[in-house]
């Protein structure tokens, strides 16, 4: 992918908000209260259901595209205010307690933007996806990592924040993803 394809600020969509506060304290300007409300509720079920099949029905009801397949770790957490803004596609793995962000509260605006997952990507436990984020088919986010670039498909990243995993001598290198210390 060129630096063009990877730079998710540029799928941003920006809001400026008025005054002299931060953002945040203007939230209840971009969603209604009772829409917010029911989604913490359908946020909450979709965490802590037993069932994956539970955890899909409630990620689908919050307005998240949902694949076949898809595996939803307990505690992880979409976006509260913009679900919608998720796209998961087949076989998708989502680790225990990774979070999905499709918007960011800055000082004097706040921004949305789309999370789309590939399908059978992975990404691991206590990830952090930021809003306008795409993973690639196949690609893996390896757990507390921090995605703040698009991740090409079939690549495997990590660290915070994620960057594309080359060169090991453990075996553990994504296919096609050469060594930068070289």
């Amino acid at each position: 992918m060129s630096d063009d394809d990877t730079r998710r600020h540029d799928r941003l969509q920006r809001h400026p908000t008025p005054g002299p506060s931060n953002s945040l304290r203007y939230w209840t300007d971009a969603k209604p209260v009772w829409r917010v409300v029911l989604n913490y509720l359908l946020v909450w079920v979709a965490r802590i259901a037993p069932s994956l099949r539970a955890r899909s029905w409630a990620l689908r009801r919050l307005g998240v595209t949902v694949g076949e397949g898809v595996s939803w770790g307990l505690e992880a957490t979409p976006d509260v205010f913009w679900p919608e803004l998720i796209t998961l596609g087949d076989h998708v793995v989502v680790g225990y307690d990774s979070v999905i962000l499709c918007h960011e509260f800055l000082q004097e605006e706040y921004r949305t933007g789309e999370v789309v997952v590939g399908d059978r990507a992975m990404i691991g436990a206590k990830a952090v996806i930021l809003p306008g984020v795409r993973i690639g088919e196949g690609a893996q986010v390896a757990a507390n990592s921090l995605v703040t670039r698009d991740v090409p498909p079939g690549v495997t990243v990590a660290g915070v924040p994620a960057r594309p995993m080359g060169g090991s001598d453990d075996g553990d290198a994504a296919p096609g993803v050469a060594d930068r210390d070289a």
